[in-house]
């Protein structure tokens, strides 16, 4: 047989890996990569998991949220009492059901002011009834000028009594209390005797004030009174609008004024004069006060100067005790240095070792160095000159 001939028995006869074995290699090569690849679809699972679950809208007050804060169960209700809700989030749509019918109820919800006076005029004319849940000022003084903010309801108070002769508060009752308060001719639920209310009515009876969201909303609806209350406000006629106003019905051009727009019209002369005059007074100024002054550094201060300043200032202030507890503390370093003590001695050690030389008893020594407290100058020079004799006999021995 030839070379070869063998050379190719021997490439044919050569053992082929397994699939499993490839695998597992390629997998050790990228093991990261594929780590970081399980934790991205995980991570996109998960989002698309929570989205799809989440409520198709989350807005306060939404016929669609059933969240505590939604107002899908009273909506639900209303409908089963045989009352048309007809949810709006458009002007333009909330004007086409209103046009629709001439006793029809409307509940705005304008949390964050987006209607301007003119548009609320308008829903004024056609609806037969407004019922307002804790508008802003602009949008009341816009209907109405009976009603008034009244301020807030007290965080303390739980629950409130109706307190008037309404039919529809004193068939509900008692119910939670919260929110904003108001004044008007027709006031229930008040936070204190002739004091605002939570409820308030104009007194052409076609506008109602309800400042508080938590009565109409999904969490406390079954609460006390607050079901009753909220039917009986809103299921009055035949129809029911449920308006809450979005950013499309925001005019065009009724962004926020700019400064200039804000500014009075005095400041565009005013604003530059006072420029030049600051800039004047700069100049003014900076000539008064002459040259740099060099002076070189650093400037060296001797120690002994340094201590006799420290202790004009303790003598100014007649930091009397402040100035021996110095003393004995720099007493008692050079003393326990002279012993070897360490720097992590304390004062009894100090005391024993100044003790054991003299050869007198540890409380003498004590009262010296660590007890004895002087009142007044006198004394405290007394002491100075006592403790720099025992370290002086301490440390010549």
């Amino acid at each position: 047989m030839s070379p070869k001939t063998s050379a190719n028995l021997e490439t044919t006869a050569a053992p082929v890996a397994p699939a499993s074995a490839l695998f597992a290699a390629w997998a050790r090569k990228h093991v990261v990569w594929i780590v970081i690849g399980a934790l991205f679809a995980g991570m996109l699972a998960y989002v698309t998991v929570s989205k799809l679950q989440a409520p198709a809208d989350t807005g306060v007050l939404s016929t669609r949220n059933p969240a505590p804060e939604g107002g899908m169960a009273l909506a639900e209700i209303l409908r089963r009492q045989g009352v048309r809700v007809t949810a709006t989030d458009s002007l333009e749509a909330t004007q086409a059901a209103l046009a629709r019918s001439d006793h029809a109820t409307l509940l705005l919800y304008d949390a964050h002011g987006f209607l301007e006076g003119e548009q609320l005029d308008g829903l004024a004319s056609t609806a037969a009834r407004i019922v307002l849940v804790a508008p802003r000022l602009r949008t009341l003084g816009a209907l109405t000028q009976d009603i008034r903010p009244g301020g807030v309801v007290p965080q303390e108070t739980g629950t409130l009594e109706p307190g008037c002769g309404r039919g529809d508060a004193q068939a509900a009752g008692r119910v939670t209390a919260g929110g904003f308060t108001y004044q008007g001719p027709e006031v229930c639920y008040r936070t204190r005797p002739e004091g605002p209310g939570m409820l308030a009515g104009s007194r052409d009876g076609q506008l109602l004030v309800i400042g508080s969201t938590d009565l109409l909303g999904n969490g406390l609806l079954d609460e006390e009174g607050n079901a009753a209350l909220a039917l009986r406000a809103l299921g009055t006629g035949p129809e029911l609008v449920w308006y809450t106003p979005g950013l499309g019905d925001v005019p065009a051009g009724s962004g926020p004024r700019t400064l200039d727009e804000l500014a009075p019209p005095w400041l565009a002369f005013l604003g530059p004069w006072l420029a030049v005059v600051a800039l004047l007074s700069m100049l003014w100024r900076g000539r008064r006060l002459g040259p740099l002054v060099f002076e070189p550094l650093p400037v060296v201060v001797k120690a002994a100067e340094t201590a006799e300043g420290r202790a004009r200032l303790y003598q100014d202030s007649r930091a009397v005790n402040r100035a021996a507890d110095n003393l004995r503390a720099g007493a008692m370093t050079r003393i326990a240095r002279h012993f070897n003590l360490g720097a992590e001695a304390d004062a009894n050690a100090v005391v024993d070792a100044v003790s054991r030389r003299l050869g007198r008893s540890p409380q003498e020594i004590r009262t010296a160095l660590v007890e004895h407290r002087p009142q007044n100058e006198g004394q405290l020079v007394h002491l100075a000159q006592q403790i720099e004799r025992l370290e002086e006999e301490a440390t010549a021995r």
